[in-house]
């Protein structure tokens, strides 16, 4: 597959890196950041944003076997994703697919149990600025691996 176009306005990709380092800055917890990432990456079909978080994520510590299970999160076991993590993963899911035209109120409540008000926008942030970036690169058809972008 080749990309329909690289081209990305250099004020837009600036906005965009700068939305995701502030989101990320603000959660606090650069392991849990990726695999947020990494699922919204998952639903939305992004080859170039899951080679790109898998190799983060990597280098933050996720295990392996967490990345193996990521995409079936819910039945993987508290022994592989804990509370908080289960909590950033349904909002992930609820946020990125938005089936119901909203985020339903238990989803929201459930993180708001693990996250304060700061975290819990910072990952929303995050949850909404990844989208974005799957969408700019699916789009485009942005090749995993690409250096043009």
């Amino acid at each position: 597959m080749t990309a329909r176009t690289t081209r990305l306005d250099a004020g837009v990709r600036q906005a965009m890196q700068t939305l995701s380092a502030t989101a990320k800055k603000g959660l606090g917890d650069p392991a849990l950041a990726e695999l947020v990432q990494i699922r919204a990456s998952q639903l939305n079909h992004c080859a170039f944003c899951l080679d790109m978080h898998l190799t983060l994520a990597r280098k933050h510590g996720v295990s392996e076997r967490q990345l193996d299970l990521l995409a079936a999160w819910e039945e993987a076991g508290d022994e592989v994703f804990g509370a908080r993590e289960r909590a950033a993963l349904a909002l992930t899911e609820a946020v990125t697919v938005l089936t119901d035209g909203f985020v339903p109120d238990a989803v929201y409540e459930r993180a708001a149990e693990h996250f304060d008000e700061r975290q819990l926008a910072h990952l929303i942030a995050l949850i909404t600025v990844i989208n974005s970036w799957n969408r700019l690169m699916v789009s485009r058809r942005i090749p995993a691996g690409s250096t043009e972008w």
